[in-house]
């Protein structure tokens, strides 16, 4: 599987974000977007992630399932922790994997993984923002796709979260798995480095 973009434009309220943008990743890498604020870090995720439309260029997936979009097969991770506060954890799990679709792992394990297993039943609204950020991750376990878009994905974790977390990417790529992640901190993981200039 290789996920590639050549040419891309990104233009985002009349101004051009970057132009000309080139990449490439394969099944078990992972590659590091990073640049200033305002650079297009995050742009070139939701680009890939089907969220934008680019103003010129492509993006192609070579080797994936040939039945499903690109969208389809990407879990995009927001620098934000989308969640319902007066859900619980398990019931915000259960939305998303309901809304996703798809192959379905364990919920349970996923928790387990993530270190949430002990706060199940506690309404998100009482996480940490440290929590709130596992309860996000634990969503890339429980449905499977190949290709992760994480923007700052260590944001609010401790060490030992950040630890957790970078042995979950290495196991995604182990198992064939490709991950983009815009970040300006390190992730913990061998990555190529993609730099994307632009104005602030």
């Amino acid at each position: 599987m290789r996920l590639s973009g050549h040419g891309l434009r990104c233009v985002r309220g009349g101004r051009e974000v970057f132009a000309g943008l080139d990449f490439a990743a394969a099944s078990g890498e992972a590659l590091a977007v990073m640049g200033r604020n305002g650079s297009g870090k995050t742009s070139l995720l939701r680009l890939i992630a089907g969220l934008l439309i680019p103003a010129g260029g492509t993006i192609a997936l070579d080797g994936g399932d040939g039945e499903m979009t690109l969208p389809e097969q990407c879990h995009y991770l927001g620098h934000r922790d989308a969640l319902k506060p007066a859900l619980s954890v398990a019931e915000n799990l259960a939305f998303w994997a309901d809304f996703l679709g798809g192959e379905r792992c364990d919920a349970a394990e996923s928790l387990t993984k993530v270190g949430l297993d002990h706060a199940t039943h506690l309404p998100a609204a009482f996480l940490s923002a440290g929590q709130r950020r596992r309860l996000s991750l634990a969503r890339l376990l429980t449905l499977r796709r190949p290709v992760w878009l994480l923007d700052e994905p260590t944001t609010a974790l401790d060490v030992a979260g950040q630890d957790m977390f970078a042995g979950l990417m290495r196991q995604h790529l182990a198992s064939g798995g490709l991950i983009i992640a815009a970040t300006h901190a390190p992730l913990g993981i061998n990555a190529r480095e993609l730099r994307i200039g632009g104005v602030g």
